[in-house]
């Protein structure tokens, strides 16, 4: 679960985020939805520890943020970034590997047990049998699906992506996004990721969070829709919404 406490963020003299409160349960896939500079990746890493909080609080899992030690705050938030990760000789085992970075001994080895977190998180994403692969071998969606199971293999209740989707074809972003539904499902994780796909964040998702700086919007994609707050923000002769047929379609 992720709670923002009239949460406040920016940099510089402008403010992002004012004094801002919303609820993320466990069990739940939240697209992340803005305009350009909006704060999207830095509200990601503030969530994250990685950035700094002007005000307000975040409880992650319960706990407030800034009280958590760096090893627990390792086991509870886990940070997928937009970095594509194309290391020669390093296997795709080997990157999953050191999501369990926070569990393993103090000179990193790996026990039988952490070998059997791998091989499921691998298994997870569909990438079992890609596991002794080179990362310079693999295609953008097969090295984002390792990047997730790095995150998996990390076994923590949150797991946070700032554009998942970004270098991927159309098939291959829904594919994604569906896999991270499922995750999110069945291993009651709360998950949460920024993206530009509108029509993915619409139906694939259980929550969009909408960046209109300086408040940010928290609701279901049906009422997200009703609220107009979408075409407000992007421009009615941009995105406009057709609910015929039971689904989402978005025309540009």
């Amino acid at each position: 679960m992720i709670r923002l406490e009239a949460l406040t963020l920016g940099y510089g003299p402008r403010t992002l985020l004012d004094a801002v409160s919303a609820e993320l349960p466990a069990g739940t896939l939240t697209a992340l939805i803005g305009r350009n500079g909006t704060g999207k990746s830095t509200l990601l890493r503030a969530l994250a520890g990685l950035g700094p909080v002007r005000g307000g609080r975040v409880l992650l899992d319960g706990r407030p943020l800034d009280a958590t030690p760096p090893q627990e705050l390792a086991r509870t938030v886990a940070f997928v970034t937009t970095e594509r990760v194309r290391i020669a000789d390093l296997r795709c085992r080997d990157l999953v590997a050191l999501g369990r970075a926070p569990y393993t001994n103090w000179i990193g080895r790996m026990q039988a047990e952490d070998s059997a977190v791998v091989a499921h998180a691998l298994d997870r994403v569909g990438m079992a049998d890609y596991a002794d692969r080179t990362l310079d071998r693999m295609s953008d969606g097969e090295s984002q699906r390792v990047m997730i199971a790095r995150a998996l293999a990390q076994q923590t209740p949150i797991i946070l992506l700032d554009e998942p989707t970004s270098f991927l074809d159309l098939p291959n972003r829904y594919e994604l996004c569906t896999l991270l539904a499922r995750l999110a499902h069945e291993e009651r994780k709360c998950i949460l990721f920024s993206t530009h796909e509108l029509d993915i964040a619409l139906s694939l998702c259980d929550a969009v969070a909408l960046i209109d700086p300086p408040q940010l919007h928290l609701l279901p994609p049906d009422e997200m829709i009703r609220s107009g707050r979408i075409e407000r923000l992007f421009g009615s002769d941009t995105v406009r919404f057709d609910t015929s047929g039971g689904f989402f379609r978005i025309r540009r």
